[in-house]
């Protein structure tokens, strides 16, 4: 799909499945009819990583959507799915003054024009990390965000050598918060994360950034092959091998390939993303529930995250980026139906990232959420991320005029509707 960013492209796709006749929670977001015949999994990201010498220099960019518009048919060719092409960028913006951030915003359309024109989405990584927070960055990202329709970016709350940071788990709120004003049912937030140890190369948006020679990684959605590799099995131990055996087996030659593309692109391979992300077919609050055989968050929830993650960390194949169970709320059927229905709370969200490795992924919650109070849950992810040495990352979305408790709905056939959950 030309000349549309990754969300109107999945929204176009979803409305067609829905057309066909789906469900709400059974609705596809990306056409069926290779599903019964091809992998049990799609390619969710191929993310070629670019650096430029300044906001203005749009070669590297033209040469890596060149090639991912090769990367994208061949892969299509062996016979896989693939949902988006992405690039990432260095970050060029990262602690700037004001004035750059501002002299920088035409030339970040001009990109995210040539990106959308493409098809695909980008990200300019972190804007901030130890510089001083200002009080026109939350404007700015608003105005970056209301400007342009495939850039994400990101604010680092915590980095490996320098710690968490409350200045910027501040500034990140505050951007939250201006945000969720900046368009419609606060889905300006679905660009923008607090990012703790995010590491360069990461394909996954949007706290992906780049660093050093031209690159390739691969994120792929693979809740399914977890469902069907738990399904008549009660027992961790025997799920974590048969998860890990089932894993190894699917991307292998997922792996073979995306090294063949970017040896012929000449670009380094960093690996596939091991993250099981999840998508509106494809549960992974479901496959959770084929193990434990309770609904998720019930007691099991906990273990259960960490086979599948125990199953990720030991695979054979090259991993990068998260490589850690993903549990974005909003994108999974499962999971808005259990937070709904009160089994999820941020509390339990948060005791689940010590043993997976995202974070908190659209989070739905109440409007009116303080700046003081996401500043304070973003600082909870930081040092959780520090501690444990791990990279986890918080997108909140505060859903304006919706109090706690009130179900928030979206014009997004891939946004499930879903009660806000409270921040205490």
């Amino acid at each position: 799909m030309m000349g549309v960013s990754r969300r109107e492209a999945m929204t176009t796709l979803a409305a067609t499945a829905l057309a066909a006749g789906s469900s709400t929670h059974a609705a596809t977001d990306r056409p069926t009819t290779a599903r019964a015949k091809g992998p049990r999994f799609r390619v969710r990201t191929l993310t070629a990583g670019v650096r430029l010498a300044s906001a203005t220099d749009l070669a590297p960019v033209e040469a890596a959507l060149t090639f991912l518009k090769t990367a994208r048919q061949r892969v299509i060719d062996a016979g896989y799915e693939v949902q988006t092409i992405r690039v990432a960028m260095n970050p060029l913006l990262l602690d700037a003054a004001p004035r750059a951030r501002t002299a920088a915003l035409p030339q970040l359309i001009a990109i995210d024009r040539l990106v959308a024109e493409a098809g695909a989405v980008a990200s300019i990584g972190p804007v901030l990390a130890r510089g001083t927070p200002d009080g026109e960055l939350a404007a700015w990202g608003s105005e970056l965000i209301r400007s342009t329709r495939s850039i994400s970016f990101s604010v680092a709350v915590a980095t490996p050598d320098g710690g968490v940071s409350a200045p910027a788990a501040r500034a990140a709120a505050e951007i939250i918060a201006s945000l969720s004003r900046a368009l419609p049912g606060g889905v300006g937030n679905f660009r923008f994360a607090a990012a703790a140890n995010i590491p360069a190369g990461t394909p996954f948006f949007p706290v992906a950034w780049h660093d050093g020679e031209a690159t390739l990684a691969v994120g792929l959605e693979t809740p399914n092959v977890v469902h069907d590799a738990f399904s008549g099995t009660r027992d961790p131990g025997e799920a974590r091998e048969r998860l890990r055996a089932s894993l190894d087996e699917a991307l292998a030659p997922v792996e073979k390939l995306a090294q063949s593309l970017a040896r012929d692109g000449k670009r380094k391979y960093l690996g596939i993303d091991s993250s099981p992300a999840p998508g509106a077919d494809s549960s992974i609050a479901g496959a959770i529930e084929a193990l434990t055989g309770v609904p998720f968050g019930s007691p099991a929830t906990l273990q259960a995250c960490a086979t599948i993650t125990e199953a990720i960390k030991s695979l054979h194949v090259q991993t990068c980026g998260y490589s850690g169970l993903m549990l974005p709320i909003l994108e999974d059927p499962v999971l808005a139906a259990r937070a709904s229905e009160g089994r999820i709370r941020v509390s339990e969200l948060l005791l689940f990232s010590s043993v997976c490795g995202t974070g908190l992924d659209v989070v739905p919650l109440a409007g009116d959420a303080s700046t003081d109070s996401l500043s304070r849950l973003i600082g909870d992810v930081a040092t959780l991320a520090h501690r444990l040495r791990k990279p986890l990352s918080a997108r909140l979305f505060p859903v304006p005029g919706s109090a706690v408790g009130e179900t928030a709905t979206f014009n997004d056939p891939l946004l499930f509707a879903c009660k806000t959950l409270p921040l205490d």
